[in-house]
């Protein structure tokens, strides 16, 4: 689909952002309907230009017109509505009644009702169509430079994750979190709390260097740094976290209490601006060159975005953990490396009941994450994967998707260029993270909001940077004598069986990452028709060469084997945790197709 906001002089005069935001969410719910239920229960098929899918239990027929079809089922849609079958004839539906007829399915196929769905559902919506009203032509402070084209990309994500039936839900009004959003391209500075020493949690990797050495905490604070007072700690708290736990019915009243003892100061929203990057919670300050992963009480996809006490201490136990096999693994594989979180802050107020005390503790955690420049060299630009992956053009024109990298190289054969581009991603990429898991027992979670890529002055990629250690995960029998150093509330949530781990990864590396990045440059090189799934094809097999190659340097771990004759992929069930609202650590998974091998019936290849 070409948003019609493309065009638009002023995106914010546009008329159209209702429409096309009502057209993108209906499609993502149907991809991800087809992902998790209808595709596993071989429910559908493509008939001419439609792809068809039946709702089983309920017996409702619908389709959609295909742009592209996809060997994945990563299907492209035409723009127009999604169709029901009625009286022998195709009706065209909107987002309200596709939501229902999806929840009325998940119904009956889960056994339990959820009244809020809908609601989220359209919520995402709308959200996205305030984005496309509203997204400034520039951001607010212009940053130069390399930091400046790398925050295009952070910014640009707007349709969020394209597998998730809700990607855009936000609560509150959007004049609450309009300023906060990275799609509104703003920046603001941190609310800064002196806190006293003896009542400052904290965390760092170097009995040298603590949270202020590795957060740059003068430098953040820009001059203000004298207001904290003797024996006091500043701590740092995302403004809108700051408005919500005002607002919180239980925290609030305990906020104000601290506040008014002088167990806390409110120094106010003080120092240099942080821009938001595409997980809205993680702030990126370009000056200090320092990622600040803050708490937030706002439920992003599946998560409530807040650092609890034991992802305080294992980042920064993750990130102690990881030093010695990151180096090996970077000796053999230079161009890689994991972003360090060397450090983390929190309060915790030994006079509060241990409820509040516990939720004030997760409420004002902080983790600092190194930052970009010493990966980065001359002429060389970061992106981050999710937003080169996109499938919709941004209607500020930011050039943050594969098809502007393209554009930028001059690329006089699309597909060559993209096949190169693929060849040279998958070196930099695959075999690192499958090393790290196969011969260290490191589970890393390298999905598209993940990662960053460091492309060249020929637009393609010279370093991959994978991000975030939240998700990164220690296979317990290979590391036991490691988990059982550690606190237990941390070894539980860091210590994953096998099989999670290569659930994980299966299905971060391959169906979330891999497969979007192959849709993308597939969108790039052919627009549609029979070669646009023959050339996504090749692109699949290319990763199977890669595969096997790397498969012969690990010593043929059986699950890469497997995958190369042809066993399906884990798919993680977005939709159907959403619907059970559960927590995303309890995620289920469907078989994905893998289009990396062959049916035994088929014979070998």
């Amino acid at each position: 689909m070409t948003l019609s906001l493309t065009d638009a002089a002023d995106p914010r005069e546009s008329a159209t952002a209702g429409a096309d935001a009502d057209l993108m969410a209906a499609h993502t719910l149907l991809g991800v309907l087809v992902r998790e239920v209808a595709g596993p229960q071989q429910q559908t098929t493509v008939a001419g230009e439609h792809l068809v899918v039946r709702l089983p239990h309920t017996g409702r027929l619908l389709r959609a017109r295909l742009r592209r079809c996809s060997p994945v089922a990563v299907h492209r849609f035409a723009p127009a509505p999604v169709e029901l079958r009625t009286d022998h004839r195709w009706d065209p539906v909107d987002l309200e009644r596709l939501a229902a007829m999806v929840g009325a399915e998940l119904t009956v196929h889960t056994g339990r009702r959820n009244d809020e769905f809908m609601p989220q559902v359209t919520a995402s919506r709308d959200a996205l169509a305030e984005i496309l009203r509203t997204r400034p032509a520039r951001p607010a402070l212009v940053v130069a430079g390399v930091a400046g084209a790398y925050l295009d990309s952070e910014q640009a994500l707007l349709a969020g994750h394209p597998r998730h039936p809700a990607p855009k839900w936000r609560p509150g009004e959007h004049r609450h979190w309009r300023r906060y959003a990275p799609e509104a391209r703003t920046a603001f500075p941190l609310r800064w709390l002196s806190v006293p020493a003896e009542h400052v949690l904290d965390h760092s990797v170097d009995a040298h260097a603590g949270f202020d050495e590795h957060a740059c905490t003068a430098a953040l604070l820009a001059g203000h740094q004298e207001r904290i007072g003797a024996d006091r700690r500043a701590v740092p708290v995302h403004p809108w976290q700051y408005r919500l736990l005002a607002a919180d019915p239980e925290l609030g009243p305990v906020l104000r209490a601290a506040l008014a003892r002088g167990a806390l100061r409110d120094l106010g929203e003080v120092g240099v601006a942080c821009h938001p990057t595409a997980s809205v919670r993680t702030l990126y300050q370009p000056e200090a060159d320092r990622f600040l992963k803050t708490s937030l009480n706002v439920r992003i996809t599946n998560c409530l975005r807040k650092n609890a006490a034991y992802e305080l201490a294992g980042a920064v136990a993750l990130t102690r953990l990881l030093e010695g096999p990151c180096a090996e693994v970077a000796a053999a594989h230079p161009d890689f490396a994991v972003l360090a979180e060397p450090a983390a802050r929190s309060v915790e107020l030994p006079d509060l009941e241990p409820g509040p005390r516990y939720r004030l503790l997760e409420a004002l955690g902080t983790i600092v994450r190194s930052g970009l420049r010493e990966h980065v060299r001359a002429g060389e630009r970061v992106h981050l994967a999710g937003t080169l992956a996109a499938e919709h053009p941004d209607p500020a024109g930011t050039g943050t998707r594969l098809v502007d990298l393209a554009a930028r190289a001059g690329a006089a054969d699309p597909a060559g260029w993209a096949t190169l581009w693929w060849r040279r991603y998958l070196s930099l990429l695959v075999t690192p993270v499958l090393r790290l898991w196969a011969e260290h027992g490191v589970v890393l979670e390298p999905h598209p909001q993940n990662v960053l890529v460091v492309v060249g002055p020929d637009q393609l990629p010279v370093r991959v940077l994978a991000r975030d250690l939240e998700g990164t995960k220690l296979v317990a029998d290979r590391h036991a004598d490691a988990l059982a150093a550690l606190p237990a509330d941390v070894a539980r949530a860091v210590g994953y069986d096998e099989a999670r781990g290569w659930n994980r990864i299966a299905y971060c590396l391959f169906v979330n990452h891999l497969a979007e990045v192959a849709g993308a440059l597939t969108d790039l090189s052919v627009a549609a028709g029979p070669d646009a799934g023959r050339f996504e094809q090749r692109l699949w097999e290319i990763l199977a060469e890669v595969l096997a190659a790397a498969g012969a340097e690990l010593g043929e771990p059986p699950r890469l084997r497997a995958l190369l004759a042809g066993a399906p992929l884990p798919a993680k069930t977005n939709l159907l945790l959403r619907w059970e609202r559960a927590a995303d650590r309890h995620a289920g998974y469907v078989p994905f197709p893998n289009p990396m091998g062959r049916r035994l019936a088929e014979g070998p290849r």
